[in-house]
């Protein structure tokens, strides 16, 4: 170690930056990690976690309604309890975070509570105390931080996702401004929830970025849950008034409601870090700019999941902190792979998706081949639900390799993630054909598939 107090310092004890402590721990490395706030990072204090808890709650009142058409007769109005939610997930999210604790601890790794800055390329200064530190490597796992935008006058009055969570009175009436998966998610669960929901964008359709057809496909599961778009639209003003908050829009008239939620956007959180004072380069957004090794300009300095605005996402940040530590510590030469990530959006339904969209299959190769379903879950013909399911596989041409699968339906997360498989292994249509369908499921259609909706050369609608 010959000079420095520990062979790593890590800031932030989130998924990428726990993983990545406690892998290097075990291939011997002396390791400290400082966390400001709670253990345990974005996605499990106030992001994936909860929210998924949330989500799972707002499809309780779909499955009681369901439930006649099956047979079942409630004798009671079911009823949500906010307060009781809230609780019960803070419940959950600190037991969580005392398991990433003690498999901290267990692994020898030291936990500090406080805010470190980065002083140069091997110290940093702990704000609770004053303390510096010396370490052989540091290694930059801070995350990312909501974005409060447009600014506006009485943007103040605004929330965002961090705050969503804890509320102490369930909002009635729900502004959310943004198109993205954070915006959609929350729009989709508050509406379920009970609440009336306003989502806000400049966009034209939500989900930018995602395949189109999925795309239209949320959106009118969005509205026929009750959410009210307003597209082409942003906040000018907000202003408490006595019945809540009043909200001026570039177009339309001006919405009350109790709350308005900004999910315009996360930014890397390397504010005030003094990252810059180590020779560390950060882009515009302030993310750190990394190698393919999540290596910094300066070389004593690693950085790892969204504060390098790479892929935003909690498994790629386990994924590039675990290759981090066996790279530099375990004396393996690990890259992570960013390609054919498989994600969903967690919707009602929800949104599943791995590879290529069909736009973006069509820019890069010559001949594109799809296949689309969409049909009616069999859940639905008995509860009577207007809920449709629609699933597509984007082909390439000439070899026949599987570029992307997308999945609209009720777990369609799950199957994306075995989906991810066959598509990272290579696998061809030809692949899904042979396989054997297991009926009667959703899933069967992905390997029943067998009429092109559409071929497209490179460059044509």
């Amino acid at each position: 170690m010959s000079g420095f107090d520990v062979d790593l310092f890590v800031i932030g004890a989130g998924s990428g930056g726990v993983r990545a402590a406690r892998i290097a721990a075990s291939h011997g490395a002396k390791v400290i990690v400082a966390e400001e706030f709670r253990v345990g990072g974005t996605c499990v204090i106030r992001g994936c976690v909860p929210k998924k808890l949330y989500v799972y709650a707002s499809r309780f009142l779909d499955e009681f309604e369901d439930a006649a058409g099956f047979g079942w007769t409630l004798t009671q109005k079911p009823t949500f309890d906010w307060r009781m939610l809230v609780d019960a997930k803070e419940k959950e999210i600190t037991r969580l975070s005392g398991l990433y604790r003690v498999n901290l601890d267990k692994a020898g790794v030291e936990i500090i509570e406080s805010r470190a800055e980065v002083i140069g390329p091997h110290s940093v200064r702990l704000k609770a105390d004053g303390r510096v530190i010396t370490a052989k490597y540091i290694l930059v796992a801070t995350g990312g931080s909501p974005h409060l935008e447009p600014a506006v006058p009485g943007i103040e009055h605004a929330i965002s996702s961090n705050e969503l969570f804890d509320l102490p009175v369930f909002p009635k009436r729900l502004m959310v401004v943004g198109g993205g998966y954070i915006a959609v998610e929350f729009a989709s669960a508050f509406a379920r929830l009970g609440a009336r929901v306003e989502e806000v964008m400049r966009a034209d359709n939500v989900l930018r970025g995602f395949d189109d057809d999925m795309r239209a496909g949320v959106r009118d599961a969005l509205a026929h849950a009750g959410v009210n778009f307003h597209f082409g639209a942003l906040p000018t003003r907000i202003e408490k008034v006595a019945d809540g908050l009043r909200v001026e829009l570039s177009r339309g008239k001006p919405l009350i409601v109790d709350q308005v939620l900004v999910a315009t956007g996360r930014l890397p959180h390397t504010k005030g870090l003094g990252l810059e004072t180590a020779g560390v380069e950060m882009d515009a957004k302030g993310a750190v700019k990394v190698d393919a090794y999540s290596r910094a300009s300066a070389p004593s300095i690693y950085a790892v999941g969204d504060v390098t605005n790479r892929v935003n996402l909690t498994p790629v940040a386990i994924r590039e902190g675990h290759a981090f530590a066996d790279t530099v510590f375990g004396g393996k030469d690990i890259r992570v792979d960013h390609a054919d990530i498989a994600t969903a959006v967690f919707t009602t339904p929800e949104l599943g998706t791995v590879g290529l969209t069909e736009q973006q299959a069509r820019a890069q190769f010559d001949i594109v081949d799809i296949y689309s379903a969409g049909f009616r879950p069999m859940k639905a013909t008995l509860s009577g639900r207007a809920e449709r399911t629609l699933m597509k596989i984007v082909v390439d041409g000439e070899s026949d390799r599987v570029l992307g699968v997308h999945i609209l339906g009720h777990e369609a997360g799950e199957m994306a993630q075995l989906l991810g498989i066959a598509v990272k292994m290579g696998a061809k249509k030809s692949d899904f054909d042979a396989t054997m369908a297991v009926h009667p499921t959703a899933a069967e259609e992905l390997v029943t598939m067998r009429t092109r909706s559409a071929r497209h050369e490179r460059g044509k609608a």
